[in-house]
């Protein structure tokens, strides 16, 4: 062993990663490197063609294409469409009514998707326009999508919460059920923060709607039964251990499909832009799920990993010390990496220092996906916001949704300071469903 390796091999990793070469290349490009060093180009080159099918053909990494194909029809055939207008009629009396509506919204959208990008991108498109010709001021209008749209990978199906589940050899579905709990967190302060703006400064949201709810706003609750039935039945089966996370996959990606098909919504364009973008997008991942493995091998024949462990443990920082540290690293990787990137990258070197220190790793799952979340949102390379710019730009400048959406960012860090300091926030349900 020979931890200087693997420091090494860290610091050219940061380089590449600073000189934007793709994630997935600057993993396997370090790790083939080191691994030659330390045992020889032969075993370095049979690590290499081992691992894409080792992790690749992965029981529970089957799940990821399934929730994918599950979001990209619902998107893509609209059957999300009707969830702002149902929860607009819902919610239209509290003060700030149409942005907490947007937030209940893109926990909806979240529910079928398990992607921020496309819950920001959804409900951007619908609910912006409106917000803005009611008078709520755009920055307002734009951040609080942007920030609702990091709900989609904290309520499951979350695919980067599948994809830590392989990486910590942890129940998928416990960190699933330990999302819910974030997840409804996170969407509770946003509409707190939408609610305090509009009676601080009512110049910025326009006054509450009292109107009664017609026919149209009726046909719009009614439009989402269906797809709320879906999600109910997946989840359902899912939590109450009839399906695994595959299988719930499985079940959504065809229950979609015949949803779509009895609605007739299920065009041929609408399939082929559905399969087209599960396929790109799987492949995506996958490619850095294989050099995050193949990292995580070289990590451990380096000995570096043990060495941090041993280092941390000699150290005694404490609980609250780590995930301090930890924290303000996941913050900073927020600022130039996408969540996928950054959470590969750093768990081959957080989880034996978790394990070595015993701290539950579902409950470090949601939490990581919720520091991955922020940095959607955090300058100068939040893509939601990026996103929110692309779908809304009449609207809106760059800096105008990032001013947005700086008290979600503030509430952001309410959150993780509290699941930080009481645990049993999020791991309540996990252990209750035990």
């Amino acid at each position: 062993m020979n931890p200087e390796v693997g420091f090494v091999g860290i610091a050219v990793l940061i380089v590449l990663l600073l000189l934007r070469v793709p994630v997935a290349m600057a993993l396997i490009a370090v790790s083939f490197g080191g691994i030659t060093a330390l045992l020889g180009v032969t075993p370095a080159f049979g690590i290499l063609s081992n691992t894409p099918y080792s992790f690749v053909a992965s029981w529970t990494m089957s799940a990821v294409p399934m929730f994918l194909l599950m979001g990209f029809v619902a998107f893509h055939s609209g059957l999300t469409g009707g969830l702002f207008a149902a929860a607009k009629v819902v919610l239209r009396r509290l003060p700030g009514g149409l942005a907490v509506s947007s937030i209940f919204a893109c926990s909806g959208f979240a529910a079928v998707s398990g992607s921020s990008l496309a819950c920001a991108a959804a409900m951007g498109r619908i609910a912006i326009p409106e917000m803005v010709a009611a008078g709520y001021r755009p920055s307002i209008a734009a951040g609080s999508i942007a920030a609702g749209g990091t709900i989609g990978a904290l309520i499951p199906p979350s695919i980067l919460m599948i994809i830590y589940g392989v990486f910590a050899e942890t129940s998928v579905t416990q960190v699933f059920i330990g999302g819910i709990g974030i997840g409804v967190i996170t969407a509770i302060g946003y509409c707190l923060v939408i609610i305090g703006i509009s009676l601080v400064r009512p110049d910025l949201v326009p006054s509450r709607d009292t109107s009664p709810v017609n026919a149209e706003g009726r046909a719009a609750i009614l439009q989402v039964i269906p797809i709320t039935v879906l999600v109910l039945l997946i989840f359902g089966g899912m939590f109450s251990g009839f399906f695994t996370a595959t299988e719930a996959g499985a079940v959504g990606a065809l229950g979609t499909i015949l949803l779509a098909t009895a609605t007739g919504r299920l065009t041929k364009r609408n399939i082929t832009h559905s399969l087209i973008d599960t396929v790109t997008s799987t492949g995506a991942l996958f490619i850095i799920g294989v050099g995050a493995a193949m990292f995580t091998r070289f990590l451990g024949i380096s000995g570096l990993s043990h060495f941090l462990s041993s280092f941390v443990a000699d150290a005694d920082l404490g609980y609250f010390k780590l995930m301090l540290i930890i924290v303000l690293i996941y913050l900073a990787l927020g600022t130039f990496m996408e969540p996928f990137g950054a959470m590969l990258t750093t768990l081959p070197i957080f989880l034996p220092i978790l394990r070595a220190e015993d701290i539950s790793l579902v409950w470090f799952g949601v939490v990581v996906v919720k520091m991955l979340e922020i940095g959607m949102i955090t300058p100068p390379v939040g893509m939601n916001v990026f996103v929110i710019k692309n779908v809304a730009g009449k609207y809106v400048t760059i800096a105008q949704v990032f001013a947005g959406v700086l008290p979600f960012i503030i509430m952001d860090l309410f959150v993780i300071a509290l699941v930080i300091a009481a645990p049993s926030v999020v791991m309540f349900l996990p252990d209750l469903l035990k």
